[in-house]
């Protein structure tokens, strides 16, 4: 069981959710697996349009293909990041973009704060780009 962190400010918690976001993105640029892996919780669940990846093992085997080239198929950012005031559980959301910079979609992924402190991820999905401005019939 995770100690809450209150001794930890709610803004402080979000930043270290969104740099750890910001590391586990850098991962695919440096092109390295091991470490993207070492961001994977041991359950983690990772949704793969309507299948799901479940745990480290098969979510890092998935994804081994996108860190062959030279250059990163597409890259992510936080938008978004908020954590649980229990500083247990966050969530971080932004914009995944192709090499060329275009927006093809978003990522939502959830963070749990372990018991050393570190955050793995637990839970991730993404959806295709849309224009969310344009009204829906």
């Amino acid at each position: 069981m995770v100690a809450p962190a209150r001794a930890e400010s709610n803004a402080a918690l979000k930043e270290q959710v969104r740099q750890t976001e910001i590391a586990f993105a850098k991962t695919m640029a440096d092109r390295n697996p091991t470490a993207f892996a070492s961001f994977l919780a041991a359950e983690t669940v990772f949704m793969s349009g309507d299948r799901a990846l479940r745990g480290a093992t098969q979510v890092a085997a998935r994804w081994k293909a996108f860190f062959e080239g030279a250059q990163a198929p597409f890259s992510w950012a936080p938008e978004t990041v908020e954590v649980l005031d229990s500083g247990t559980l966050a969530i971080s959301s932004g914009p995944v973009r192709d090499p060329s910079g275009k927006r093809t979609g978003t990522f939502n992924s959830v963070w749990r704060r372990e018991p050393d402190g570190n955050w793995k991820i637990v839970l991730d999905n993404g959806c295709p780009a849309c224009n969310c401005d344009t009204p829906r019939n």
